[in-house]
């Protein structure tokens, strides 16, 4: 365990590719253990605990992802 890097980084796209992240970190010599994805638009995992879900009506979804209902 004490080779196991302990480093964390944040990083923000506005568009992602496929296995993006976990080739820009190897690239650099950091390669990814654990990827977590933080945000979606207005929808975060702020102020939830880990294992925690939280069930959005089809409103809030539509309204946190800026999406017009028709």
């Amino acid at each position: 365990r004490k080779n196991i890097p302990e480093s964390w980084i944040a990083i923000i796209l506005t568009e992602g590719k496929n296995r993006q992240v976990r080739k820009m970190t190897a690239k650099v010599g950091f390669p990814t253990l654990r990827l977590i994805r933080y945000r979606v638009e207005k929808i975060t995992i702020e102020k939830m605990k880990p294992g925690e879900m939280k069930m959005l009506s089809q409103t809030e979804l539509y309204n946190l992802l800026q999406i017009k209902k028709r």
